[in-house]
């Protein structure tokens, strides 16, 4: 690719066994993110009894977390190139491991601090990865790590939502959320002791604020960015919200209801692993944002508009499928439009976080808002299920070769 070499450290481009002690530790990294990222959805109904608070300010134990990580997104791919790789990486695990301090939580303002404290280091998480990525790993070896990382986020995000209400009802959900938390204390002491920057590099190119609108203004990043956030506001809403819906509506337990929910980021794990696997055979990108684009419109509305059992099952596994299976896709291509060059790819994810962030941000709010004023989840739901054509509206109007090609490149620069 042009302009590879001047960018990839030399390690890039030879064998360290090393690298699979760093594969584990970030792999580690996303579960730990997945795990503590929605494990307070499905006990909102008992945080709403216990602090006596309304549906709007319950929603944003789940939305401050990604405000923060909206907000420190692309300012953090600035630090992380700054502090390097190492203490970025530590920083993000001692962040999450602040939510182990939430049994001891007295009210609602100190758990709401808490989860915000934890979206920086949700952040630094993601934005550090790219970089590091591209610094230990070669090129395939790339996109198979996107594959994995997601994949082990939404698996995460799989058990935290449907092990957190019969966890929260042995030991209560204050114990509970913090039995997560502990994870990331343990993780930076793993990550102190065996993490490390990338093997012989040089230090990574400062890039300064005036410089990320010349790298992020290309057509097909902005339009991967438009993609992402679309999907993630409806992603967000249902995956907060789905559980207490389930719970009022559909007259389930709290401990069905999280489980029903739970299989929308468990399916997800093997549509990330298809994304991650399937581009190496097919390398054109439009068929992984256009049929994912797809399977979320379908499967958006089937999760909550049909009341059919096995319905809402399906339209679940349609919509966990589509909601992760154009992710590796996505952050590859982004990867090979700025030429793999590691502070370009912290830039670009950093802002993938930031524009994503705020969208999930606003979305629960948005339902506990409209459910507060209309008694009604649907209005809130539907207006996130029109975002959500944002991935197929950019799969057709996306144009770039096969991941990681000249013509993919020399496209960037055009468009």
């Amino acid at each position: 690719m042009p302009g590879e070499s001047q960018h990839q450290p030399e390690s890039q481009n030879r064998p360290d066994g090393y690298r699979y002690v760093i594969a584990g530790l970030i792999l580690s990294a996303h579960l730990c993110l997945g795990l503590n990222l929605f494990a307070v959805s499905p006990v909102l109904p008992l945080i709403i009894q216990d602090y006596s608070i309304s549906s709007t300010a319950a929603s944003l134990l789940v939305a401050v977390t990604l405000l923060v990580a909206a907000v420190v997104g692309l300012p953090g791919g600035l630090v992380a190139i700054r502090l390097g790789m190492k203490v970025s990486f530590a920083l993000a695990w001692l962040s999450m491991g602040i939510l182990a301090l939430s049994m001891f939580a007295p009210n609602y303002s100190t758990l709401l601090i808490l989860r915000l404290l934890s979206g920086f280091g949700g952040a630094l998480v993601l934005t550090a990865t790219g970089p590091l990525l591209v610094a230990w790993f070669r090129p395939t070896e790339v996109v198979l790590m996107n594959g994995l990382n997601t994949a082990v986020l939404s698996l995460g995000v799989a058990i935290s939502v449907g092990a957190v209400a019969p966890l929260a009802e042995a030991i209560g959900w204050k114990t509970a959320l913090t039995a997560f938390g502990c994870l990331g204390v343990v993780g930076a002491v793993a990550w102190i002791a065996f993490g490390r920057d990338s093997p012989g590099a040089s230090p990574l190119e400062r890039i300064s604020l005036r410089q990320v609108p010349g790298i992020l203004n290309r057509r097909p990043i902005i339009l991967l960015l438009m993609a992402d956030a679309g999907v993630l506001v409806q992603y967000t809403a249902l995956t907060a919200w789905l559980p207490t819906f389930f719970f009022e509506s559909r007259n389930m337990s709290l401990s069905q209801a999280g489980l029903v929910s739970g299989l929308l980021p468990f399916v997800g794990v093997f549509g990330v692993l298809l994304g991650g696997a399937l581009p190496l055979r097919f390398p054109s990108p439009r068929p992984f944002l256009l049929v994912p684009g797809v399977m979320v419109i379908l499967g958006g509305l089937g999760s909550f508009l049909l009341e059919n059992t096995l319905a809402t099952y399906a339209g679940l596994a349609l919509l966990g499928l589509g909601s992760w299976l154009y992710v590796p896709t996505l952050l590859s291509l982004s990867m090979s439009l700025v030429d793999r060059d590691p502070a370009k790819v912290a830039v670009v994810w950093g802002s993938l976080i930031t524009f994503s962030g705020f969208a999930m941000f606003a979305s629960p709010i948005l339902v506990g808002v409209l459910r507060d004023a209309s008694d009604s989840f649907y209005p809130g739901f539907l207006i996130s299920w029109l975002a959500a054509w944002m991935l197929l509206v950019s799969g057709l109007l996306i144009s770039v070769g096969p991941v990681g090609s000249r013509r993919q490149a020399e496209g960037a620069e055009t468009s």
